[in-house]
């Protein structure tokens, strides 16, 4: 069974990673500073005592007044798994985080999606467009403010 480390073990080992990239923790979840995302997601994949190689998912909640997106990346070859989350900026203007395809190439669809249907904008993204929806669509239907 793949063990799930605590929010408090992610949040030890991101802050050896990266100093003061960490930015609330949770039961089993850590939030990462936008900023620093792209180098504790680098260090999270390639240092050989971590090996999150491969990220399971990336998804995104709108809660009214904020963005977040989530993470879910594994270990294989330590049978670990994390949940990594990044608040997107000040209120739903423009939501935007750094896109984690340099790191996982998994992520290239799931970063368009969350786009496609939330609006949260994947700065860096190679190939930043709609996935599901046509390029004239107006809005992103999964935001709670949609149609209103």
């Amino acid at each position: 069974m793949t063990i799930v480390l605590s929010g408090d073990d992610l949040a030890r080992t991101v802050s050896n990673l990266v100093r003061d990239a960490v930015a609330a923790v949770g039961q089993h979840e850590v939030w990462v500073k936008a900023s620093s995302l792209l180098e504790v997601a680098h260090g999270l994949r390639n240092d050989p005592g971590l090996d999150f190689a491969l990220l399971s998912s990336v998804t995104a909640v709108d809660y009214i007044d904020h963005f977040e997106v989530i993470y879910h990346i594994t270990s294989i070859s330590h049978n670990r798994a994390a949940i990594m989350k990044v608040r997107c900026g000040q209120g739903r203007i423009d939501p935007v985080v750094p896109s984690v395809v340099e790191v996982w190439q998994g992520a290239d669809y799931q970063e368009r999606e969350v786009w496609d249907l939330m609006g949260v904008k994947f700065e860096g993204h190679p190939n930043h467009k709609r996935i599901m929806l046509w390029d004239a669509f107006p809005g992103h239907p999964l935001r709670k403010d949609f149609l209103r």
